[in-house]
């Protein structure tokens, strides 16, 4: 099987985009080839889905967010959860954010602040600073979701305001195909696109079932499947954002080659880039070596394992991190350089520690 093509899904964030190959049965059973969907407009929705689009289109917000030391701006969604002005939204919306605004239905723009996420399940709180209570909200799901259901998102991809895309739940529990994606996400058809990301995935009674998370589009760029995290009331993922906690995932600073990765001899996890003030850098990692015109001279670093176990591209090296160690850690990393073999001692810190991290790992 050829290498199969890496996609931007839904934040419009140059540099922090999540990616997902295209399908590949490594993903699970369900449907292979979900048919492709065409974008609905609020005058196209049946009476049924219009009436749940005006009625719960209020509880739902755009999400700006500005990184103030690179000047570099973000466009996603989010959605009400109380009335104090609690916001819901993708946590890779606001991941490397440090100023974030909300715009409502009626225009108005309020400033907002994070109070709580969970990077692996990308998923996060942000708080409206500066007004009183009294916004429209949405109720979070009591119960699982159906496949074969109807849902309705509400997003603000192309160029669009708070506009509706319908679908049916295809999956649940859909696993992705990179390891720093969320995993057990529920998959639907609705046309989901760049922008949409952090909105809300409805069922027939107005109830959140889902956040946007990433999609999966053909060689035409067309909208194959949608992925959302799922959220009930009393989840352990939604107790855990309410009672502000912040669960951040352990990174060394890299940011690794999906090219190259799994292709050298020995295969492993190739390093792109290293991220100035990282562990990855005191230790001595190296990224690639580019020319002036932006052309590969060399490959960077290729790590071969993780404490003494075998990594084999860029995915294994993720999972091995994730899975076995937690920030604070201290691990061993087997690379090699020119044809030499080497280790390097590295101690594990939080992704959002580093400002200069587009996505590790």
């Amino acid at each position: 099987m050829r290498p199969l093509p890496w996609l931007p899904v839904l934040l419009l964030l140059a540099l922090a985009a999540y990616l997902l190959p295209e399908w590949s049965p490594r993903l699970g059973t369900g449907p292979q080839t979900p048919p492709a969907v065409s974008q609905s407009l609020p005058g196209e929705l049946p009476p049924n889905a219009s009436d749940l689009f005006e009625a719960t289109r209020p509880a739902v917000v755009q999400v700006e967010s500005l990184n103030t030391r690179t000047r570099e701006a973000g466009l996603g969604t989010g959605f009400f959860i109380s009335e104090s002005g609690q916001v819901m939204t993708a946590y890779h919306v606001v991941s490397t954010g440090q100023l974030f605004r909300i715009r409502t239905l009626e225009g108005r723009r309020y400033r907002a602040r994070v109070t709580a996420y969970d990077a692996a399940a990308d998923v996060a709180l942000m708080q409206v600073e500066g007004r009183t209570p009294g916004f429209p909200f949405l109720p979070l799901a009591g119960a699982e979701p159906r496949v074969g259901q109807e849902v309705l998102a509400i997003g603000n991809s192309g160029g669009d305001f708070l506009q509706p895309r319908r679908g049916v739940l295809l999956r649940l529990g859909a696993e992705a195909g990179r390891a720093n994606f969320p995993q057990g996400t529920l998959e639907m058809n609705a046309p989901l696109a760049p922008g949409d990301s952090g909105g809300p995935i409805l069922d027939g009674t107005g109830s959140v079932i889902g956040v946007v998370s990433f999609i999966r589009i053909d060689e035409s760029n067309q909208t194959r499947a949608s992925y959302a995290v799922p959220v009930t009331v009393d989840s352990p993922l939604v107790r855990s954002l309410l009672a502000g906690e912040q669960r951040d995932v352990p990174v060394i600073g890299l940011n690794l080659d999906p090219v190259h990765s799994g292709l050298t001899d020995p295969p492993g996890a190739v390093i792109a880039r290293v991220v100035r003030g990282s562990p990855a850098e005191a230790a001595g990692l190296r990224g690639a070596r580019f020319d002036a015109q932006g052309n590969l001279l060399d490959l960077g670093d290729v790590i071969l394992s993780v404490n003494g176990r075998r990594v084999r591209d860029a995915n294994d090296f993720i999972r091995t991190v994730r899975g076995g160690a937690a920030i604070g850690d201290t691990i061993r990393v087997g690379y090699i350089r020119d044809g030499e073999e080497r280790e390097a001692t590295i101690t594990l810190v939080g992704a959002r520690s580093l400002t200069d991290l587009y996505g590790e790992e």
